[in-house]
């Protein structure tokens, strides 16, 4: 059974204008010239809908038979969100602590010797965020894809090489998430990827999705291919072992649609039922960048771009506000015959993904402008703000006050702070500054609410614009600590 997930009415869906499908069509175009790959899907979620989906390519070199929406590619390290999502179900089912030592749930882990004596241990968090201290393991983690069972167990057992400390700085762990899964199986009392498919991908209907590639049907597999020798040759299919965790998801984009539709529906956050397999509050845990940040230009933006990316690592996904779409999550995969790439601008609505059969050859830059073209054409408008009806009468008061001239029309209405942070005689003298400077103000535009307790308005005033912001105290009944303006006065053109 699919389930289906909320979509607010005020952001009823339109078709993409077809400049941005242009648009969008042409950065996988550039992506192709500059980096030939055999097979290639991308498409774009929009408010619970696969809206956009292109196919282009075959599954096999050598074979006309062309790729397809529902031509399973392996996704590598974008499987860490199935993972990540995973622990922390068990978290909210008690199984676990985010806080707990790993070696509470991996014995095998007791007997490892840390770098320094002062080395704090390894908590379940610390995997998530890769902040273990572990060494970056690509390529080596992805080859270690078969390994079985019991050979992870020794592994685990003989211990690990450190690079630094724990929690000193964010550096990627293939390993740290095959422990993860090891987590998932000890405190679940299932095998990794039966947790999974019976927590995640049957209750979202991804029938078509899972972890063992020679389950696949030979016609509806992507072969993954690395170029070599000026020639395509096929990278061997490995079979799923125990560290299928940190990427060892094959899907299709139809499947993986549906993994996005329902991450998305976390957002806004709201009153209602839960229909999703794990709770809203739970996947918007995912977006918490807690860790070591790093600052990065815009994926394939101009030179002239004045918006930066500032980037942790949540629990899965990595994490960056961006200037136009607002918070995001990315994350890439590269794996032997594949590459692959996602980003999500929950606050949108909207998701962009593609799967290539090239090693280590994600798409990513024309994922990030698949979403920027969205942006610029409409396509992407940011979710309903969150409603706050008693802000508006706050505002009201203010405006009256602006009026009259003075605080009278504030009263009760005020913090504590409020006068003590500024007498009343000042703030009349003020009120009278603005007024002779903009004259009476006549209308307002609509309230831009930031939250449940912060508001700015725009008020037209007969000699310009009056900007302000109120912002309300943690009190009970509901009063403002803060009042704050900023005149725009109206240009006077010169003869």
């Amino acid at each position: 059974m699919m389930l289906l997930f909320w979509a607010s009415a005020a952001t009823a869906q339109q078709a993409i204008p077809a400049d941005a499908e242009t648009q969008i069509h042409a950065a996988f175009d550039a992506f192709q010239q500059a980096t030939p790959v055999p097979g290639l899907v991308y498409g774009v979620v929009r408010n619970g809908k696969l809206d956009l989906v292109s196919a282009e390519g075959v599954q096999r070199v050598g074979s006309p038979r062309a790729v397809e929406a529902d031509t399973r590619f392996r996704i590598a390290s974008m499987s860490k969100a199935f993972t990540a999502l995973a622990i922390l179900s068990l978290r909210d089912a008690g199984k676990l602590r985010l806080d707990d030592l790993a070696e509470t749930h991996v014995p095998e882990m007791k007997g490892w010797a840390y770098p320094t004596t002062d080395a704090p241990r390894i908590r379940i968090r610390d995997l998530l965020a890769h902040t273990t201290g572990m060494v970056t393991d690509d390529p080596w983690g992805d080859r270690q894809q078969v390994l079985g069972e019991g050979d992870f167990t020794a592994m685990i057992a003989r211990g690990v090489p450190f690079s630094r400390t724990p929690q000193l700085a964010h550096e990627y762990s293939n390993y740290g998430y095959a422990l993860l899964g090891r987590i998932i199986t000890n405190a679940s009392g299932k095998p990794y990827q039966r947790y999974i498919r019976d927590t995640i991908l049957t209750p979202l209907g991804m029938n078509q999705s899972g972890y063992e590639i020679a389950d696949v049907p030979p016609e509806k597999l992507a072969v993954g291919y690395r170029w070599e020798n000026d020639r395509w040759v096929a990278e061997p299919s490995m079979r799923d072992g125990a560290f299928g965790a940190m990427g060892g998801l094959h899907t299709t984009a139809i499947d993986y649609a549906k993994w996005l539709s329902f991450l998305l529906s976390a957002w806004p956050e709201r009153d209602g039922a839960e229909t999703g397999p794990v709770r809203r509050s739970t996947v918007r845990e995912m977006a918490q960048g807690l860790n070591f940040v790093r600052i990065a230009p815009r994926p394939g933006q101009g030179a002239d771009d004045r918006c930066v990316h500032a980037i942790a690592y949540g629990m899965g996904m990595r994490t960056t506000p961006d200037c136009d779409l607002g918070l995001t999550l990315s994350h890439g995969g590269g794996y032997p015959g594949y590459g692959s790439f996602v980003v999500l601008a929950p606050e949108r609505g909207v998701a962009a993904f593609a799967f290539a059969s090239r090693t280590y050859q994600a798409p990513a830059v024309a994922v990030w402008q698949s979403l920027y073209a969205l942006a610029r054409n409409g396509a992407a408008p940011p979710r309903p703000p969150v409603e706050a009806p008693h802000l508006a009468g706050f505002v009201d008061a203010a405006r009256a006050a602006y009026a009259a001239g003075t605080l009278k029309p504030l009263e009760g209405k005020l913090a504590m702070n409020f006068l003590m942070d500024r007498s009343a005689d000042n703030w009349a003298l003020e009120l009278a500054r603005l007024k002779r400077q903009l004259g009476a103000c006549t209308s307002a535009e609509p309230l831009a609410v930031q939250t449940r307790m912060q508001a700015s308005f725009r008020w037209n005033c007969e000699r310009g614009l009056l900007d302000g912001q109120v912002l309300l105290a943690p009190t009970d009944p509901l009063t403002i600590q803060a009042l704050r303006f900023q005149p725009q006065l109206r240009q006077i053109s010169q003869p």
